[in-house]
């Protein structure tokens, strides 16, 4: 009897050392900056149900993808880790956890898709949108609201433009065509507009069509190449063709542009290297409008720049509790608030002290983001093709809108069939 209650107790002891061992979780993370806000998740967490989450934050230059393929072979994977592109999650088909099933996954539209389900947590957002000053619209009078395609932003422009001195502006937009160093400015982040702009998320219409063979739908991007005609002619002339990210920022930063053509990342640069001269204009608000080319485009493009994936193995219900938390309430406050996560999640009421966060909120709870379908683009497109494009345009070797859609066209076919 003593020796069966004996092997009673060694077996409930076994299962529960099992169970210990199980609900220990590491998750590698890929934002060095935010290690300490993730630690302070996890010790809550931790608090609250007893199960350990070991955070390993990864920066520096390190090649996260290739560690984690060593650990793969060798010591074992996390639980939870860090992948930025489709070719990230192509390194582990068939060995991620869906997690369609979890609680967060209906209140976002930001999550991965990829052959094995919904792979992908969304943990921040990123937005590219027209960026402007509030401060300066209002002095001027113009409703942002009230720019809803390509006439109302013409009027806008050229109001901004005849106000310039009033205004202290040098022009009435930062957009640089430098194509050196900025090709991915114009020629994928801009591009992405032609892509996406005014389109549901699932929508995949003119990406669908540039991978087939490099199509480009000839009345769209028109449209949209009136629209960077309207930003050649309005930006700064010492910022178009030669300028510096540094310059383009810092130009806003310091009140001289109404309009800066760039995402919402450029709030961390406001707030750190630019602090002194965003202060010394006047902390202004900023906002964003939707790159309307065409009368009713009313989105703006978001996206997570990365993705926290779950590892399909015995812990991998552990790990999708843990990010169903860190989505709920008490997670996204820790995120948002000590992390400055802008949160892709629609029911989440905190927003962070970046300057972009309460408008990226605004959309997102609207419904009225597109996708970032140019991350699909054939590699290296910016780069070699079309990042060229856009500063012979700014320069004036391609002449017009038409000449600029035309030569677009034949390009990127061109670089689809090589």
């Amino acid at each position: 009897m003593k020796k069966l209650v004996y092997l009673l107790l060694a077996g409930v002891m076994a299962a529960g050392l099992t169970v210990s061992a199980s609900a220990d979780l590491r998750l590698v993370n890929g934002k060095i900056e935010v290690d300490a806000a993730l630690k302070e998740a996890a010790a809550k967490y931790q608090e609250e149900t007893g199960v350990v989450v070991n955070i390993e934050s990864m920066g520096g230059g390190v090649n996260i993808q290739d560690e984690l393929k060593k650990q793969y072979q060798g010591t074992g994977m996390p639980d939870i880790f860090v992948c930025g592109s489709d070719a990230d999650f192509g390194n582990w088909d068939g060995l991620l956890a869906d997690m369609s099933d979890c609680a967060w996954a209906a209140d976002t539209d930001a999550g991965y898709v990829g052959t094995d389900g919904l792979v992908g947590f969304p943990y921040t957002t990123e937005a590219i949108g027209l960026a402007y000053n509030a401060d300066i619209l209002e002095k001027a009078g113009i409703d942002p609201a009230s720019i809803t395609g390509p006439e109302s932003m013409k009027a806008a422009f050229e109001t901004l433009d005849s106000k310039k001195d009033e205004l202290g502006l040098t022009a009435v937009i930062g957009w640089c065509c430098e194509a050196q160093n900025l090709y991915w400015s114009t020629g994928s982040h801009s591009f992405a507009n032609y892509l996406d702009a005014g389109l549901a998320r699932d929508d995949t219409t003119y990406s669908d069509l540039l991978a087939d063979g490099g199509q480009i739908d000839h009345d769209r991007f028109l449209h949209y190449a009136e629209m960077v005609g309207l930003f050649n002619q309005y930006s700064d002339p010492a910022l178009l063709t030669s300028g510096t990210y540094d310059q383009q920022i810092l130009g806003f930063a310091s009140g001289k542009y109404a309009f800066v053509t760039q995402g919402s990342w450029i709030g961390a640069t406001m707030t750190t290297d630019d602090a002194a001269q965003y202060e010394e204009a006047g902390h202004f608000k900023v906002g964003m409008i939707p790159y309307a080319f065409e009368e009713g485009i009313d989105t703006i493009l978001t996206n997570s720049p990365s993705w926290w994936a779950v590892f399909n193995d015995d812990n991998a219900d552990e790990a999708k509790a843990f990010l169903d938390w860190l989505a709920g309430d008490e997670g996204q406050e820790i995120l948002v608030m000590k992390g400055g996560f802008i949160s892709p999640f629609k029911s989440c009421s905190f927003i962070a002290e970046d300057p972009f966060a309460e408008t990226i909120s605004a959309y997102t709870a609207a419904g009225k983001t597109s996708a970032w379908h140019w991350l699909k683009n054939k590699a290296s497109l910016d780069q070699n093709a079309t990042g060229q494009l856009y500063l012979d345009y700014a320069l004036g070797s391609i002449p017009d809108a038409e000449t600029f859609t035309q030569v677009m066209t034949q390009v990127i076919a061109e670089y689809y069939a090589s």
